[in-house]
């Protein structure tokens, strides 16, 4: 067991625990593996169910996935098909939720709370929906939904309406407000895929969207190639970072000695001198706080130059004493990024301490430059997932703001 535990990994995943007989007793889902199953055999007790059982445990096994919402799916999958004790146990609590695809002629998404399921009859489940999938423990249903909605668009709107559906103006609804797409269409493109991905087939799908993009480019039919390439890139890299309850992005053990639980996020898109815009993230106890996000503007540089444009971004964002100070600043950037940032701070005579997120020469791996600070680092060594969520969600605020400019202009 030791070497298990000494052998998890930091990605994100499920954990399986079996017993003295070889029994799956407990599936689990993490963001960060190793912080998850090592906090059950920490010595210190929370209040999570397992944890009164975990004597029972005599092997570990674990499966790495791309990202949580992959976890989340394989997770249910293993709670279905293997209908371990323990989850079973559980499995009246409030957090329980699936995801339906319902019968009508534009299928759309629906979630189900785990009491309106259990009264739910054989006859309605058949007659109302397509397929149901869960059982989903501790999931944020909205975000998820918002999150496959970006994926796959599927859609929640009538045809024959007057006006486009808010989604359709954003690019999230392939058109059936609108009547711009037959509902065999609109299943072919959105929802199959989308119930071969909640099936946890991701590999499979990716498979089949590569290969109609490449028909797609051979018959000429670009926009449908591209938005193929769009639809592989969003799987192959999913922003997933609010799909959990905090517990499931800070270890609870050490929630009470956590002193970086307000973290900002910033980076820089681009598009051109003249094109230049900033995002502000911001995280509390591992959740987005989006109410607190703001945008910026670029608005005093004359050529491209992502330090001075974060330059200007902390400096005006330091100005504002309406907001309140994070106990971490984390920059998209590597260490004239971080050098230039401290600089400004230290202007406004603000303390928090800054670590930067490089992508590396080849670009492949994450590169953290940390300030000399013991508290920061051992924090750090347990918490780098969180801060590559919250740098990838900065990333996509930003170039979600440079596209909507785009297309005022």
């Amino acid at each position: 067991m030791k070497n298990k535990l000494k052998n998890l990994p930091s990605q994100p995943g499920i954990y399986l625990f079996f017993n003295s007989d070889k029994e799956l007793i407990y599936v689990g889902k993490a963001t960060s593996l190793k912080d998850r199953v090592r906090s059950y055999f920490s010595g210190s007790s929370t209040s999570r169910p397992i944890e009164n059982l975990i004597h029972e445990v005599k092997n570990i096994k674990w499966v790495v996935t791309d990202s949580v919402l992959e976890a989340i799916i394989l997770e249910a999958i293993y709670i279905k098909d293997k209908n371990p004790k323990y989850n079973v146990l559980g499995k009246d609590d409030k957090s329980w939720n699936y995801i339906a695809l319902t019968r009508d002629k534009y299928p759309t998404l629906k979630t189900i709370r785990q009491h309106e399921y259990k009264q739910l009859t054989e006859v309605d489940k058949r007659k109302k929906y397509g397929k149901i999938f869960g059982p989903f423990p501790g999931l944020k249903t909205k975000e998820t939904l918002k999150l496959l909605r970006q994926i796959f668009t599927y859609s929640t709107c009538k045809p024959d309406q007057e006006r486009a559906c808010f989604y359709h103006q954003i690019e999230q609804c392939l058109g059936v407000c609108t009547n711009e797409i037959t509902a065999a269409e609109y299943k072919r493109k959105s929802i199959n895929p989308l119930s071969l991905f909640l099936s946890g087939k991701k590999k499979q799908l990716i498979k089949t969207l590569d290969q109609r993009m490449k028909r797609a480019s051979r018959d000429e039919n670009f926009e449908e190639a591209q938005r193929l390439l769009f639809q592989i890139q969003n799987l192959q890299k999913i922003h997933d970072v609010a799909l959990l309850n905090k517990s499931f992005f800070i270890n609870p053990l050490k929630r009470l000695q956590n002193n970086f639980s307000r973290i900002e996020g910033y980076d820089i898109s681009n598009l051109g001198s003249t094109g230049i815009v900033g995002s502000m993230v911001v995280f509390e106890h591992g959740e987005p706080a989006k109410s607190d996000y703001r945008k910026f503007k670029i608005k005093t540089l004359k050529k491209q130059s992502d330090v001075d444009a974060l330059a200007e971004m902390i400096d005006r964002r330091a100005k504002r004493d309406d907001w309140p100070l994070p106990d971490l600043f984390l920059i998209d950037g590597g260490k004239p990024q971080v050098n230039k940032v401290n600089q400004i701070l230290k202007e406004h005579n603000i303390k928090t301490p800054v670590i930067g997120i490089a992508k590396g020469a080849a670009r492949k791996k994450n590169e953290f430059h940390v300030p000399k600070n013991k508290k920061l680092t051992e924090w750090l060594s347990q918490h780098k997932n969180v801060l590559i969520q919250v740098r990838d969600e900065a990333h996509r605020f930003a170039i979600t703001y440079q596209r909507s400019l785009r297309k005022i202009k």
